[in-house]
């Protein structure tokens, strides 16, 4: 895409720090990916994960790339029902995006442990365990609080905890294979 200009202020957050900003009205970025939920800018300045809910100070090009992430979530599988399953679980990961690589977190291979719990009324307790690939990343809560909203808007999620750790260090190899294709790695 062409470079864009904002229309408004726009909050955003500092990629890897994880700090929050107002990106300024009349500044110029380029996008680098519209993934899950967010969209990433880049400008001499670093990059910049910005919310779907404030696309629109993207003027036009904000439009779009809603568009466009709205259509990527249309080709996910919808959770209308309420029999619980692991693959729900799975699904949901599958929609959190590290915004510095276009690749989901269960195919980068950073969830490195899924439990859940039934409890009342066909509902459940989820509990994840995931890494980052970088331990300085500032974005992990970030990463963390996206996976465990979309763990929680499940009909059959009671309540999410995603935790991050760090043992065992995460590595190239624990990409999936899916991961490697989208990353023109094999």
């Amino acid at each position: 895409m062409k470079p864009i200009t904002l229309i408004r202020d726009c909050e955003a957050t500092i990629i890897p720090s994880g700090e929050e900003v107002l990106l300024q009205k009349d500044s110029t970025y380029s996008i680098k990916q519209a993934l899950g939920e967010s969209v990433t800018l880049a400008n001499e300045m670093g990059l910049f994960r910005v919310a779907k809910e404030n696309l629109e100070a993207l003027g036009e090009a904000g439009e779009t790339l809603r568009s466009e992430l709205e259509a990527q979530q249309l080709k996910t599988p919808k959770d209308d029902t309420n029999e619980f399953s692991e693959d729900q679980l799975w699904s949901a990961m599958r929609n959190c995006f590290d915004p510095e690589i276009p690749v989901n977190i269960v195919d980068l291979g950073l969830i490195y442990d899924l439990q859940h719990q039934a409890l009342e009324e066909g509902l459940h307790e989820v509990h994840v365990k995931m890494t980052l690939t970088a331990q300085g990343c500032g974005m992990g809560p970030v990463i963390a609080e996206d996976a465990r909203q979309k763990l929680e808007a499940l009909q059959t999620v009671q309540s999410a905890n995603v935790e991050i750790v760090w043992d065992p260090p995460w590595n190239p190899h624990m990409i999936s294979a899916e991961g490697r294709k989208a990353l023109g790695m094999e």
